[in-house]
């Protein structure tokens, strides 16, 4: 059974682009002998003809139109291909592509880069930060080496992941504030206050994980940045929750207690392909990972145990 080629639809694609076989042939460096035996397959596999011979040139047949409008497409997708393998044959051996949430990359992942460049000086680590759900995504498509990520309730196909910490959600206030001082607070002590959050629905915020269904948080000001946030808690404006992943970089201006509630806490996984370089680069870094880890959750309990 006769079927179209990629040499066929190269063949194709030129001879409708210049009208001619005999031009076809001259730009693809082909005699045009070749030329019109691969026209003729071509038009065999389609089992109908697919140009119009005239004494000017050629022209493509209705049938010849949609054969082309596959070719575009599948030699784009070729041509695609081969990019991206000379590209990743160019790339250097001793690279990790590095995804992180916003606030990992305050202090868990700058950390566990610099220890990884104590111990391979080589590689280049590049970074990427994101929502979790798109980095999990980026991780499956092998756009990413790995990422710390909040842990999904189901990873994607092909991704595996393993825990890093469980990171207590806390409560930002100002020095000034009638709780600064305390380690912690149950939700009803926390209920009449103004709170600063990254969007006016709770359930799209920190504010979402332990938020009983009865209490709407009065949200007095949006913020996604969190620079801006942390000021208007240090201004007395409001409270904000924070991850413990952010403690080390929050200013004195800022007290912070724990929240009484077992949801108030947020899984951090290091999400990976699975076996796919465990024991390169990636390896390295998510021994750095783990270690930054563990030393972060001792740095965020002894903030707790000092008050703030």
């Amino acid at each position: 059974m006769d079927e179209f080629t990629v040499a066929g639809l190269r063949v194709v694609r030129e001879a409708a682009a210049c009208g001619s076989f005999s031009t076809a042939a001259e730009n693809l460096g082909y005699t045009q002998s070749a030329v019109s035996r691969q026209i003729a397959l071509m038009e065999r596999a389609a089992g109908r003809a697919l140009f119009e011979r005239h004494a000017r040139g050629v022209r493509p047949t209705e049938a010849g139109r949609i054969v082309l409008r596959h070719a575009e497409a599948i030699l784009g997708e070729l041509e695609h291909a081969r990019h991206n393998i000379r590209h990743l044959a160019a790339r250097p051996a001793g690279r990790l592509r590095v995804g992180a949430f916003s606030t990992a990359t305050a202090a868990l992942v700058p950390r566990a880069i610099a220890a990884t460049a104590v111990r391979d000086r080589q590689l280049r680590i590049s970074l990427r930060e994101g929502l979790s759900p798109r980095l999990l995504a980026a991780v499956a498509r092998e756009r990413l080496d790995l990422a710390v990520v909040t842990a999904p309730e189901t990873p994607p196909s092909g991704v595996a992941t393993e825990p890093l910490l469980d990171d207590p959600l806390l409560v930002a206030v100002a020095s000034t504030h009638p709780l600064a001082g305390a380690t912690s607070a149950p939700p009803d002590l926390l209920r009449a206050e103004r709170w600063i959050a990254g969007s006016q629905e709770p359930a799209a915020t920190l504010l979402g994980a332990w938020r009983d269904p009865g209490w709407e948080p009065d949200i007095a000001f949006v913020a996604r940045d969190w620079f801006a946030k942390l000021g208007m808690v240090a201004a007395g404006l409001g409270i904000t929750v924070v991850p413990g992943i952010a403690v080390p970089v929050l200013p004195p201006t800022i007290a912070l207690l724990r929240i009484d509630h077992p949801a108030a806490v947020r899984r951090t996984v290091l999400a990976h392909g699975g076996d796919r370089g465990a024991a390169g680069p990636r390896g390295v870094f998510a021994e750095a990972l783990r270690d930054q880890a563990a030393e972060l959750s001792a740095q965020v309990r002894q903030r707790l145990r000092s008050g703030g």
